[in-house]
């Protein structure tokens, strides 16, 4: 069995991805529900993104939407289902 060498960037990448998944949790025990439809600035906020890289992810399809009088919303099981469709597992 060969030796696998783990950067610190590895387990940066590692503590963030456990970090996300402890405020899933946490979120999902203390009762306190997502909002079920979420507006641009909240989107870009979760993910951490910007104006540009939202408008891309609309316009090439990959994340849906919905607009209501020039106001775009985005529901949020969505979002989780394009972020689990893109999840990439390292092999260590």
């Amino acid at each position: 069995m060969g030796a696998t060498i783990i950067t610190t960037e590895d387990l940066r990448e590692f503590k963030l991805e456990l970090l996300d998944d402890i405020k899933q949790l946490l979120n999902n025990q203390s009762g306190h529900k997502t909002k079920r439809w979420l507006k641009s600035p909240e989107v870009r906020q979760l993910l951490g993104i910007s104006t540009g890289t939202l408008q891309n992810l609309r316009i090439n399809g990959t994340l849906p939407y919905t607009k209501v009088g020039g106001v775009l919303y985005y529901n949020y099981d969505d979002i989780q289902k394009v972020l689990e469709a893109n999840r990439i597992y390292n092999k260590f």
